[in-house]
């Protein structure tokens, strides 16, 4: 148990890292070129590509973060609809199906990986720089995403059926501001309040 949240944290640490590095990185690049340009009428043939390539391990890295955070858009309008047991049940092979995707995804992409290296491929504008090396970013982060979706099948299985819809966010923020259904079941107007949300959120499709 030790080692598996080790490798959690680690994970985590490594998702995070790569997202802040690569969207600052990215925004770094771009700006340094566009001054470059129109102050100094000199264009950095590099720029471009490489703050392509950071923009998409940023958003490939924070996108596989997101599964941890549970962070993703979900419309949940069938599963506030059904009876308890029954949304346990759907959100188990949602999320088996989920996982299943990932790792497919990050299967193939280990195996593209080996036949760009095999082509030997390589970045025209960035000092020919192996392009196994961009590549890189399907099958790991993909490989991690699906760790993550595994983490959430474990505890979506161990947890009570009672339990297993989360609060919505705006459940959440009612709840921050004192207001949430469990603490004042008997209050009139914070169930009247309660319910309205639950209404809003079911005509918006769970996105309110």
């Amino acid at each position: 148990m030790v080692v598996f949240n080790i490798l959690s944290k680690f994970i985590g640490w490594i998702n995070q890292s790569i997202a802040v590095i690569g969207i600052t990185a990215g925004v770094a690049v771009s700006f340094v070129n566009v001054v470059a340009r129109y102050a100094f009428d000199a264009s950095l043939v590099w720029a471009s590509e490489l703050s392509i390539f950071l923009f998409l391990w940023s958003v490939f890295f924070a996108a596989a973060y997101c599964f941890k955070k549970d962070a993703h858009i979900a419309v949940t309008i069938i599963l506030d609809i059904m009876p308890t047991k029954v949304a346990k049940i759907m959100l188990l092979i949602s999320h088996i199906v989920t996982l299943v995707f990932l790792a497919t995804v990050s299967y193939f992409g280990y195996e593209y990986l080996l036949l760009v290296n095999d082509l030997d491929e390589r970045s025209i504008d960035l000092w020919g720089m192996p392009m196994w090396i961009v590549y890189l970013v399907i099958p790991v982060s993909f490989a991690f995403a699906s760790y993550r979706v595994a983490e959430r099948i474990i505890i979506i299985a161990r947890t009570s059926h009672e339990d297993i819809l989360q609060e919505s966010e705006a459940e959440q923020v009612l709840a921050g501001m004192g207001m949430g259904a469990k603490e004042n079941a008997d209050n009139e107007n914070v169930k009247e309040l309660n319910n309205m949300v639950k209404e809003v959120e079911k005509k918006t499709g769970g996105m309110l």
